[in-house]
């Protein structure tokens, strides 16, 4: 079994909603751990084995490739969390930027507020990101309203043209 199936079996198995909670809580804590180095190392990244930064990070191998989960889509090349195994070749090299955005997604704010993106981006250009992340998020509606022109292009409104037989 994989590292990365171990883990999810992990995470699914059967707990007491305290026991459920417990485990949560000490993985938030270790992975925000993780991510205070990361951000402390801008740009000298973690490359090495799985095992090797498993253990820099205070992790198992089969919570790292958790933690692997988290960061993948963040990651400038992403990586086959399945094929993942302990003398994995692992490399973090974090596109910020979709890092930031990735964890607002997540609305993991005990992450996108930690003091080292003060040394990543200006706030400025965390507003910019932020504002992209709600712009993406807000739905867009592509249904023709009653007094919206008519899209056959007749200039008459929709609910006197083709919608007039629509709404019988």
């Amino acid at each position: 079994m994989s590292l990365f199936s171990q883990w999810k079996t992990m995470t699914e198995a059967q707990m007491s909603p305290q026991e459920h909670q417990s485990f949560w809580n000490e993985y938030f804590d270790i992975e925000t751990q993780a991510y205070k180095k990361i951000l402390e190392r801008k740009d000298n990244f973690y490359e090495d084995k799985l095992t090797a930064i498993a253990d820099e990070f205070g992790m198992s191998p089969v919570v790292f490739s958790g933690f692997m989960d988290g960061i993948n889509t963040s990651l400038v090349s992403e990586v086959d969390l399945d094929a993942l195994t302990e003398d994995s070749d692992v490399s973090l090299k974090v596109d910020f930027e979709k890092l930031y955005y990735n964890m607002l997604e997540a609305k993991a704010k005990w992450l996108s507020s930690l003091s080292g993106w003060d040394d990543i981006f200006p706030e400025e250009k965390r507003r910019e990101i932020h504002a992209k992340w709600q712009t993406d998020r807000q739905a867009v509606s592509t249904k023709i309203g009653r007094n919206d022109p008519c899209p056959c292009g007749s200039g008459k409104k929709y609910k006197k043209c083709c919608g007039k037989n629509a709404e019988e």
